[in-house]
């Protein structure tokens, strides 16, 4: 993570602040998260607003008072850097504070405390138009001249808001595919239908950055195999007609899960992924498990899923898949993992090829189970099929190693009772 949205304070200036308060909520690309407070006091001055976006991290959000200290304390505070009450602030913090007369050098002054970079524009008629840098790089996105918005900041400063609400848009070819325009009508100039910008978020913006990576850096190859899952089914059938009150229910999901998880000790070369030091054999399997939310993904951990039954890592999934879509999720519980599953049989997707979630070293989709036409003991019959292809980084596998973990798995699949062994 490099920057984050600043989603909402919990404290207001002026309010205390003890050890332990949660004061604001940072969104990150994967959950929402709680900022704590370390120290005591009194919340004295906020620098980044609520509901700002793309705050690089160590950029400081707020001035806590320590006891004894009033508002006065505040007097001369500045954005160089320094002593405990200098902060950096970032060119992408529309609210960053504004001059005042207070700020002005006193004649006798040595130095003068720094001040954010202050955009400025020429008019056209030799005339200064003073903007926030996020608010340039939105008119300039968006073809507003800036001579012509009126400033609601501070000395007639032009901020963010300022060009939301500016009307007079400029014609649509000033428009790029890099426009921060969001849900915004724009007209192609190449004869194409006209469309919408959507402007991506943190999350895929990241998922954007990672997936480019996997493939352009990494040597993916791919296997597919079939399994015969009635076995399974049934299985499953009857571990959840024991379940009271519905107090537990395994999935498919679940126990693919688990015979991944399985599988990668049995064939623990598998359980590899490539670095530059060189090759990392994992003793554990912690399996990722790919969730859907909402404009994308997170991809929450069980770990040591090898030793867990098929009801806790049930239970353990259903919590963190909830959890993720409300993102809630600590960190610890989607960093790291071993091995990633997704599955989208549930939207009746009968074989796909999945992307290597880095620095793993492989990836398994899962199909759709469906009925189709088998052979056995040379009758044609009809049995439940469900396709798993095994994306490979053929820097830390080959190919008889991916084979090789395949064909176990297929095996524990397809005769479920291993499971249990």
């Amino acid at each position: 993570m490099t920057e984050g949205n600043l989603a909402r304070w919990l404290k207001q200036e002026g309010d205390s602040v003890a050890p332990g308060d949660v004061i604001a909520e940072i969104e990150t690309d994967k959950a929402t998260m709680e900022v704590e407070a370390v120290d005591e006091g009194t919340l004295g001055k906020i620098l980044v607003e609520e509901g700002a976006e793309e705050v690089p991290v160590n950029t400081p959000i707020a001035v806590l008072l320590e006891e004894g200290e009033d508002a006065s304390a505040l007097d001369g505070f500045d954005t160089g850097g320094g002593g405990p009450k200098q902060a950096v602030t970032s060119e992408k913090e529309d609210d960053a504070p504004a001059p005042s007369a207070d700020d002005e050098p006193k004649k006798n002054e040595k130095t003068k405390p720094a001040q954010p970079e202050e955009a400025a524009a020429d008019s056209g008629d030799g005339e200064r138009v003073f903007a926030s840098p996020l608010a340039r790089r939105l008119a300039q996105q968006q073809g507003i001249d800036l001579a012509a918005v009126k400033g609601s900041g501070p000395h007639g400063r032009i901020v963010k808001a300022d060009i939301e609400n500016h009307d007079g848009r400029a014609a649509p070819k000033a428009a790029s595919a890099s426009s921060a325009s969001s849900g915004k009508a724009m007209a192609s100039a190449d004869g194409d239908p006209d469309y919408e910008l959507i402007k991506p978020s943190n999350m895929r913006k990241i998922i954007a950055e990672r997936m480019t990576a996997s493939k352009q850096q990494v040597p993916h190859f791919y296997l597919t195999v079939d399994c015969e899952i009635d076995k399974l089914l049934d299985a499953r059938k009857d571990l959840n007609a024991r379940a009271k009150d519905g107090e537990f229910k395994i999935s498919v999901n679940d126990m693919v899960i688990k015979a991944a998880a399985v599988a990668l000790m049995q064939v623990p070369r598998a359980n590899a992924a490539w670095s530059d030091e060189g090759i990392k054999l994992f003793n554990a399997a912690d399996i990722s498990v790919a969730v859907a939310i909402d404009d994308g993904l997170v991809t929450p951990i069980v770990r040591r899923a090898e030793g867990k039954g098929l009801r806790r890592i049930s239970e353990e999934m259903g919590d963190l898949a909830t959890r993720a879509k409300a993102g809630k999720l600590m960190p610890e519980e989607y960093q790291g993992g071993t091995f990633t599953i997704s599955n989208l049989g549930m939207f009746g997707v009968k074989h796909f090829e999945a992307v290597i979630n880095q620095p793993q070293g492989a990836i398994l989709a899962v199909g759709a189970g469906e009925p189709r036409p088998v052979v056995k003991n040379g009758e044609l019959a009809v049995a439940t099929v469900m396709s798993l292809t095994l994306s490979v980084d053929h820097r830390a596998l080959d190919g008889a190693i991916g084979a090789e973990y395949l064909a176990v798995l297929k095996g524990l699949i397809e005769n479920p009772m291993g499971l249990l062994l």
